[in-house]
Order: C-alpha cells, then structure tokens, then sequence
C-alpha cells in the first residue's frame, strides 16, 4: 500500500512537470513569428519579404504599417537601390547632358555654338547661336568660334555657274555686253541668300562671235 502511494506521488508530480512544460512552448502566448523568428511583446521589425513594412508585435498579435517614401528630388541623375534599404537613395543631383554632368545653376558651353545652364529642375536648356549669313561664299569655321569668318573678306560668285568668285564691290564684265557687280554691305538685302553678282546687259548690244 505505501509503495503504490509513491508511485502515485511520483506520477503527480510528473504530469505536474508536463503541464507546465507544455504551456511555456505549446502556448506561445505574447509572441509573433516572422522572417522565421520569434518577437516579444514591444519588439519591432522589418518584414524580410517587404522591407518597406515595418511591424510590432503587440498582445493582440502584429501590427504593421507600410513606410512611405519621400519622393527623390526632380534634379536626381543617379538613384541607388540598396537590398537592405526601403526607399531608393538619391546620390547625386544636377544635369546630365551629352554624357557630361553638372551641377544645378552650373554654366557651360557644349560646343563653340551653345551656351547652356542646368536649372533647377536638372534640365540643361541651352542657347544656339543665330549666325548671320557670312558675307563671303568661302567662309572659314575657326577653332573656338561658333560662327565662320570671310577669310578673304566679301565676295561672291560673279554668275549662276559659280565657277569664278569676285571681291564685294567689284564688277566684271562677262562679256562685251553684260557687267557684273558684287554686292557691298551699302546694298539693300545685303547677304540674304544670294551669293552671286548682280548682272546688267548693254541695251541693243550684240555680242561679237569670239565671245560666244
């Protein structure tokens, strides 16, 4: 009889053990599982999966919230994006033009032609020169100038043929009855488009055969 009352002692106190083993693991009770771990009550986290959602575990279980991202400045030529990060990095500002970039308010000169700035919005807007028509039909583009240069001054060509080039001013006669004259900057219209010689023709003159 006292033997079986110890074991009956025994078997008590076991299935005491038991019970309280069982609840602390089976229970889980004040935790939250994610990104195969365990929280605590009060812990906060990021979600492996999404790492803008940030979370905390609370008694009713876990309570997230997805981060909002400030939008990257509108000038923002090189984002990273980072594994660890949420949002996206802005590493630098300014404009990319052609390759090359600026900084904002930065003035540059792409070419002997463009005079550019980078605005604040990291657009590059840039001036074209407007070059006059030259005043010579053999204009010379030079080095570090945007537009070209009558090396030899004014001229054009005497006729249509464009064959023989004469000085501004000059005339030539073509023939024993008709005269050719280069403009001049007093002419009207001067340089707008024509490149050859006003021509005049003696009235009732005949060309002699030689000329023909």
């Amino acid at each position: 009889m006292g033997r079986l009352t110890a074991w009956l002692g025994v078997g008590a106190f076991l299935l005491c053990v038991l019970s309280v083993f069982s609840f602390s693991v089976a229970g889980q009770e004040g935790t939250c599982e994610a990104n195969g771990s365990v929280y605590y009550v009060g812990e906060w986290y990021f979600l492996d999966s999404e790492h803008c959602t940030q979370c905390e575990c609370t008694a009713e279980g876990a309570a997230c919230a997805r981060t909002e991202c400030t939008a990257l400045p509108a000038a923002c030529i090189h984002v990273s994006r980072y594994p660890s990060d949420c949002c996206a990095r802005c590493e630098r500002i300014g404009c990319e033009y052609r390759g090359e970039v600026y900084d904002l308010g930065q003035k540059f000169q792409p070419s002997e032609c463009e005079q550019c700035t980078c605005d604040n919005d990291g657009i590059a807007r840039c001036l074209v020169a407007d070059c006059a028509p030259p005043a010579c039909v053999n204009p010379v583009f030079q080095s570090g100038k945007c537009c070209p240069d009558c090396k030899d001054g004014p001229n054009c060509y005497v006729d249509e043929s464009r064959t023989q080039i004469i000085p501004g001013g000059d005339s030539v006669w073509v023939d024993s009855c008709t005269k050719c004259r280069c403009h001049d900057g007093q002419d009207a219209g001067y340089w707008e488009g024509n490149r050859v010689a006003t021509c005049t023709r003696l009235r009732n003159c005949t060309v002699s055969e030689g000329q023909i």
